[in-house]
């Protein structure tokens, strides 16, 4: 067994410090983040704890405010406690791990690191978060036993959001230093875990900084312009939409310097030295402030015409522009939704695009050959980097492999690129790809294929599915056989939208659970889990006033979270990214959630007019409600009302445990840091329900608020229309909501069950579908290839 880390110690509360204290504590650990005693205090502020530790409270504070958020939720904030390096620098020795994440300057990371010898545990381990210093540098100096205790691990920013983190180990330190260390950064962090060599900025930024120089020196040479790079070398090549440019923008040119000086120094033997030299035009940005998003202006810039460019000759802007035939070529390249198929066609392009596509990745395919062995010895490890890194729908070698091995070797070998021998002697052997489809992996050092090194956790449900055949399908969706005794349903519509065949999945899948199988999990594939309705029936049969057909739409949802919830088998979701309106309505039916920590849940039905039709505003009321024990007196009111305002006001949690502290979720359900790891972690959760002797709820009647409720609600609801604050139709749907929530008029006379609220909650949003604004807001969602969503 591992020791736990419980206590940290972070010092340097700039960007990157904040952001691993933030994350740390986001994953339950006890933090202590140091920064440097401000050096200009008053003789008073000397005397001032709260001023001597400014800097740490600082950064604290702007991880508080830092937009995307840094924290899953504020509260997690009080796991973080700041300092400073001169009082309580000692404390440090209360800590498992410390990190530090100050300045990346040698001299004063040796002194720091002599500073901490001197005080942490035996048992503790020190790291560095550098970007690229050398460990044998670095220790110069500490003691055998230090040595032996340190490694870097190298987070990318944002921290919480970025799932590479880059673990390189010295000459001296102790395997099972780095085992624990690979244990708690997989299984406790939820990061991906790719182990560097002690080399100039190691694997990520190596590989990405040399493509992305290659692109800018590029563009130069052939005369191209700043947003043609960025439409070629974006989404056309599986990058992401940021592409070069604007990649640079969100980083800062100063930081991409930074990391480009670093390698061009220490790189002397590289003989791809030169790409790493920073262009004129790139320096004379940097001197003229134009460092990107953080100064409002780097190579875009936003302006009351519109988005502007930077001319890189003229170092001047000018309205954002770009080749025709480029937009052309690129955006046909985006339309297919297979990366490896995209960055195929568009290498294979003839025109300007794919002429320009073929000489960034042909020399960086090739560069990044020549580095195994430097900087990693596994072709996955590089991979991964980029991926988790750099946002890389395909790593190198896996774009080469989209591109056909031996085709883009000849194709290089005509060009005249340099290839090592190990992919010489690779063509040589016959193999026709550096991944198989048996799971072998090309090792370019051994020169043969080996085994590929897999979590089992780390399932699809390509992988976790038994047979050739579903279960179940229809046009909408499919239940397969998870193994041990599980059955999963994914659905197959855009954006895993809700459509009649997916909801009728739902119980038939239920129905086919309870007679063969153990437990249901609803596991869904994509950018998002269910971003909620298709409207476009609902639409269709309001522009005809059939409010029946509506009626019967919405009971047969309500009818299949319903058959879901009271399921004689534990059913378990597995929402991530988007889960919105009726997708957030589809975990609300599950006996429990494990969520991806990146999930963003709300009821948001409010945007199109309506109101949550698939039994939303039932189990929103079950949720609030449940923990209350019996006997214990409580204000129905107070409860509803929160209620009320989370669906009214369409709030979207931006976590999955922001999701809990609304009530969206229960605070027993799982959170997967690691989304690769969840469809492992939701099946075992329904396995565990199921041998822990599961049986189904006993359905609740409630005691609601009534006709005083809605009474008292309608005073909230004017004073918003009259502060200008809601609109007239905003007001309509907020009414029909009090109603179906304070259970009608006489909600509080007797107590109210499901089906007398659901039948209120139908109603409400049939009646809805008859208001024009409503019927507006609906025609806007589906002209715009919208499923519902606020």
């Amino acid at each position: 067994m591992t020791k736990p880390i419980r206590r940290a110690g972070v010092i340097g509360a700039g960007v990157m410090g904040s952001g691993i204290a933030a994350h740390f504590a986001n994953a339950g650990i006890e933090v202590l983040l140091l920064d440097i005693v401000p050096p200009n205090l008053t003789d008073a502020e000397r005397k001032d704890p709260a001023a001597r530790s400014r800097f740490a409270a600082g950064g604290l504070e702007k991880a508080l405010k830092a937009r995307p958020a840094a924290f899953f939720h504020p509260s997690h904030a009080r796991l973080v406690r700041t300092g400073n390096t001169e009082d309580h620098f000692a404390e440090l020795a209360q800590c498992d791990l410390v990190i530090e994440a100050i300045i990346e300057k040698m001299e004063p990371k040796r002194a720091l690191f002599a500073r901490l010898e001197q005080v942490m545990r035996k048992d503790a381990i020190a790291a560095s978060n550098t970007s690229g210093l050398r460990i044998e540098e670095m220790m110069q100096g500490r003691s055998e036993d230090f040595r032996k205790r340190f490694l870097v691990m190298h987070f990318f920013n944002p921290v919480r959001y970025m799932k590479l983190l880059e673990l390189v180990a010295g000459p001296d330190t102790d395997p099972a230093v780095v085992a624990r260390v690979r244990k708690f950064g997989e299984d406790v962090l939820g990061k991906g875990i790719v182990f560097g060599k002690d080399t100039p900025n190691f694997v990520g930024n190596r590989i990405g900084t040399h493509a992305m120089l290659t692109a800018i020196h590029l563009m130069i040479e052939e005369g191209l312009a700043p947003e043609d790079v960025d439409a070629i070398t974006g989404v056309a090549m599986a990058h992401p939409k940021s592409a070069s440019f604007r990649t640079g923008d969100i980083v800062g040119l100063d930081t991409f310097a930074h990391v480009a000086d670093n390698c061009y120094a220490a790189l002397e033997r590289d003989e791809d030295r030169e790409v790493f030299k920073v262009p004129a035009y790139i320096r004379s940005m940097i001197e003229a402030k134009l460092l990107g998003d953080k100064t409002k202006g780097g190579f875009y810039r936003k302006a009351k015409e519109g988005l502007e460019t930077l001319d890189p000759a003229k170092l001047q802007y000018r309205p954002h522009g770009g080749d025709e035939a480029i937009k052309k070529a690129t955006k046909s390249c985006e339309k297919i939704e297979d990366p490896a198929a995209r960055v195929k066609k568009l290498a294979n392009d003839p025109g300007k695009a794919g002429q320009f596509a073929w000489k960034v990745l042909s020399r960086s395919l090739a560069y990044t050959a020549r580095r195994v062995g430097e900087i990693a010895d596994s072709i996955v490890a590089i991979d991964d980097a980029m991926r988790w890194g750099y946002n890389w729908e395909l790593g190198p070698f896996q774009t080469w492999d989209a591109l056909g091995f031996a085709e883009t070797v000849e194709r290089m070998q005509k060009d005249g690129i340099k290839l090592p021998e190990s992919i010489l002697r690779m063509k040589q052997s016959g193999a026709t790809s550096f991944y198989r489809q048996d799971g072998a992996v090309f090792d370019l050092l051994k020169g043969e294929y080996v085994a590929r090194e897999v979590d089992p956790r780390n399932v699809t449900l390509a992988g976790a599915r038994r047979g050739v055949k579903p279960v179940l399908v229809n046009d909408g969706a499919e239940a397969w056989d998870l193994g041990d005794g599980v059955l999963g349903v994914t659905f197959k519509t855009k954006a895993n939208s809700l459509d009649p065949d997916s909801i009728g999945m739902l119980s038939l899948a239920a129905e086919k659970a309870e007679q063969d199988f153990r437990a249901l999990v609803v596991f869904n594939q994509g950018e998002h889990f269910c971003v909620g309705a298709n409207l476009f029936l609902v639409v269709m049969a309001a522009g005809n006033k059939d409010w029946e057909a509506i009626r019967k739409m919405v009971k047969g949802y309500q009818d299949a979270t319903q058959r879901l919830k009271y399921a004689s088998v534990p059913v378990v979701a597995a929402p991530y990214g988007m889960t919105l309106g009726g997708g957030l309505e589809l975990c609300f039916a599950c006996d429990a959630v494990q969520a991806a920590a990146e999930t963003y849940a709300g009821l948001v039905e409010v945007g199109v007019g309506l109101i949550p039709g698939g039994a939303g505003t039932l189990n929103m009321l079950w949720r609030a409600f449940e923990g209350i024990p019996e006997g214990v007196p409580v204000n129905s009111y107070d409860l509803v009302t929160q209620v009320f305002k989370n669906i009214a006001l369409a709030k979207v949690a931006t976590s999955a445990d922001e999701a809990k502290a609304l009530g969206f979720f229960r605070k027993t359900d799982g959170v997967s840091f690691d989304r690769a790891r969840q469809l492992y972690e939701a099946k075992a959760r329904a396995v565990g329900l199921a041998e822990a002797g599961y049986h189904a709820p006993v359905p609740r009647a409630y005691k609601l608020p009534g006709e005083s409720g809605i009474a008292t609600l309608q005073m909230m609801i004017d004073t918003l229309v009259a502060g200008g604050h809601a609109s007239e139709h905003d007001a309509k749907i907020a009414r029909k909501l009090a109603e179906v929530l304070c259970g009608g008029a006489g909600g509080a006379a007797r107590e109210v069950t499901e089906e007398e609220i659901l039948e209120l909650e139908r109603e409400a949003f049939v009646s809805l579908c008859g208001e024009p604004k409503s019927a507006e807001r609906m025609q806007y969602m589906l002209m715009n290839n919208k499923p519902l969503r606020n």
